[in-house]
């Protein structure tokens, strides 16, 4: 595993069967294992009884396939240790009198461990308990196999030597589809990733439902998970399967092979491994889930006992970021995906407009007032606002739209505050706060022309006593309008636009910010879709400064800060991932190659590290404001952090251009 990046490479291998040809499906096997290793995969995972094909039937009570299986098991154990990869394979082994469905870890010319099946499918044309007894029926914790005394049982829990955290353990097939699957208990005893050999037919919606289980199970498990189904070549007297391959982490599909493949199937994908670990500290329902596990557990080695530790030798790999086989995503807060997108916008304005509605019912409220710009995070306030209305039959009259011009306003801003207003038909008042801006400057021995942040801040915080005011008199409820990207810079002016009485936008980042002003565009209030157009188009600026000679906006935003998009993924990858400097660098380096250099990068995460932690203190003391995404700043909620934080840590993680 590399040490800045924390990946580990696995693959789903399914290869070309023939039912009851040992040998041809151990050479099948290992062939697939040798294109698995050659791509840096680490550990591969073969399907469920795929040295006999599981389709064997009545076979499985002939001595020569189980003889042939573990000659077949001895093959793929010999030529591994050529292989420094881990293989997983399936083939019945016959212990204590009895037969069992089992998987095989094999490393290095080693049997390193040997676990069965724990649920048996006794439905329809699956009736396994025909042939095969449950793990927890077995009483002995070794089996016999190839010459050798290797672990058996259920409760197997597969740990790197080298890297600890480097740890699997495996359930079979059926076993995922329990109340309580075995991959639960395993994840709890510590392994990061739950692998599943496994045979499943392929019906009608059923690939769907299988997806769905996958990803579930490695969101309740906090894990990587790995599902393999047997394809091409298992018998289709009744049934056809697939080849179905699955790599899941954390709830997120990441890599799945074609099915109904006529040949070999091969999937492989790097795994964040540092990102999993940083989701079980953080997750504390996961870490109470460990201590009740370990409180209740018993000493039966098969059901519910202390789980037995088989280490391995081999670290989890060295996946680079140019090597990477997983999408490193530049807009981690946007889906790709169009109908997505519009499903998360809907989502994300309905959250926000039920969150500023119920406000409003429960403070009796029938008046809200806003700030507008002519900018997106004012434009986007003044959407919720009319939706929330909307939802309480309210009165439109009762929004009140202020535009307070000042040193920066350009024409074009004002012109589309009054176009929007017009379209949506809500009352908008004018208050030129130039006038008294220049009196302040007076009074405060500012001579009201150097461009300083006085200059700039004197402007926002009388806005802001303006919009208070107003509301005092209006009996109404100052709608806030700054956006989750600007609260983790600190790009607000402390109590001037970083006040409100209640926040809308205060999870919303600055990259989504736009998409959700094209959803209502589209979909909401087609009257306002050209000024909504316009504004979307407008450069992002705090218009605090002078235009320039031609009258249009000087101050942009992204000159001084950076490029909104940057800042939003390195928010992401350090506040939802837990990611060092030096990951977030490699990461944004691949993810942004076509955009920035890495010295251009490198800079503007400098920006935001020192931006984040200085700016604490603003966000120590933000209003309400409801939470939409997985990541949220508020000190009453997600994140809580001392305003006297020094990055000087963070800063020395990243490394030089």
């Amino acid at each position: 595993m590399h040490p800045a990046l924390g990946y580990i490479r696995v693959a789903a291998a399914a290869p070309r069967l023939h039912v009851g040809a040992v040998r041809r499906n151990a050479a099948a096997v290992l062939e697939l294992a040798r294109q698995a290793e050659a791509r840096g995969a680490v550990l591969a995972v073969f399907p469920e009884l795929c040295l006999t094909a599981y389709t064997c039937g009545d076979l499985f009570h002939q001595s020569a396939l189980l003889d042939a299986a573990e000659q077949g098991l001895d093959q793929v154990r010999r030529a591994s240790a050529e292989l420094s990869c881990l293989l997983t394979v399936g083939l019945p082994v016959r212990h204590e009198g009895r037969l069992f469905n089992c998987a095989a870890v094999v490393q290095g010319g080693r049997i390193l461990g040997v676990v069965p099946k724990q649920y048996l499918p006794a439905y329809n044309e699956y009736y396994e308990p025909r042939w095969f007894s449950p793990a927890d029926s077995a009483t002995l914790e070794t089996v016999r196999l190839c010459g050798e005394s290797v672990p058996f049982g259920a409760d197997l829990l597969f740990e790197s030597e080298e890297t600890p955290e480097f740890a699997f353990g495996l359930e079979l097939c059926e076993d995922l589809w329990a109340p309580i699957p075995p991959s639960s208990r395993l994840a709890l005893g510590g392994a990061l990733l739950l692998l599943n050999p496994s045979v499943s037919n392929e019906l009608v919606a059923k690939a769907e439902y299988r997806r769905e289980l996958v990803r579930q199970q490695s969101a309740r498990c906090l894990a990587a998970y790995i599902y393999v189904s047997a394809g091409f070549g298992e018998s289709t007297t009744d049934l056809v399967f697939g080849g179905h391959t699955l790599i899941a982490e954390s709830g997120v599909l990441l890599a799945e092979g074609p099915r109904f493949q006529t040949g070999p199937s091969l999937t492989v994908t790097d795994v964040d491994a540092a990102f999993l670990l940083h989701e079980r500290r953080h997750n504390m329902t996961f870490s109470a889930a460990v201590g009740h596990e370990l409180r209740s557990s018993g000493s039966s080695p098969n059901a519910s006992g202390q789980l037995r530790r088989v280490p391995f030798s081999g670290p989890a790999g060295d996946a680079r970021p140019a090597d990477l086989l997983r999408r490193v995503n530049p807009c981690p807060f946007v889906p790709a995906d169009p109908e997505k997108r519009r499903e998360r916008c809907e989502e994300i304005f309905s959250i926000q407009s039920i969150g500023l509605a119920t406000r409003l019912a429960h403070t009796g409220g029938k008046k809200v007032l806003i700030g507008l710009s002519g900018g997106l995070d004012s434009t986007l306030a003044l959407l919720v606002a009319v939706e929330a209305f909307r939802r309480l039959d309210l009165e439109i009259s009762g929004i009140h739209a202020v535009t307070m011009p000042g040193f920066g306003t350009t024409d074009r801003t004002r012109r589309n505050v009054d176009r929007l207003c017009a379209c949506l038909a809500v009352r908008l008042e004018e208050v030129d706060i130039r006038p008294v801006c220049r009196r302040h400057f007076r009074d405060i021995g500012h001579d009201g022309k150097t461009p300083d942040i006085a200059f700039e801040n004197v402007q926002a915080r009388e806005r802001t006593q303006v919009l208070m005011d107003k509301a005092n008199m209006l009996g109404a409820l100052v709608v806030g309008t700054g956006d989750l990207s600007e609260l983790a810079l600190g790009w607000c002016t402390y109590n001037g636009d970083h006040m409100s009485m209640y926040a809308v936008n205060a999870g919303v980042p600055k990259t989504l910010v736009r998409y959700l002003i094209e959803y209502v565009a589209d979909r909401r209030v087609h009257e306002a879709r050209d000024v909504l157009r316009d504004i979307l188009d407008t450069p992002i600026s705090p218009e605090l400064l002078p235009p320039d000679s031609k009258g249009e906006i000087a101050q942009k935003t992204e000159d001084t800060l950076g490029p909104y998009e940057l800042h939003d993924f390195f928010l992401y990858q350090t506040v939802r991932r837990g990611a060092p400097p030096d990951k977030i660098l490699a990461l944004a380096c691949r993810a942004f190659e076509d955009r920035y250099d890495r010295a251009a990068i490198r800079g503007w995460l400098a920006v935001f590290l020192r931006r984040f932690f200085a700016q604490q203190f603003k966000r120590s003391c933000l209003p309400d404001g409801p939470k939409v995404g997985s990541v949220a700043l508020s000190p009453r909620g997600d994140w809580r952090m001392p305003s006297d934080a020094l990055p000087d840590e963070w800063l020395e993680r990243l490394p030089p251009t």
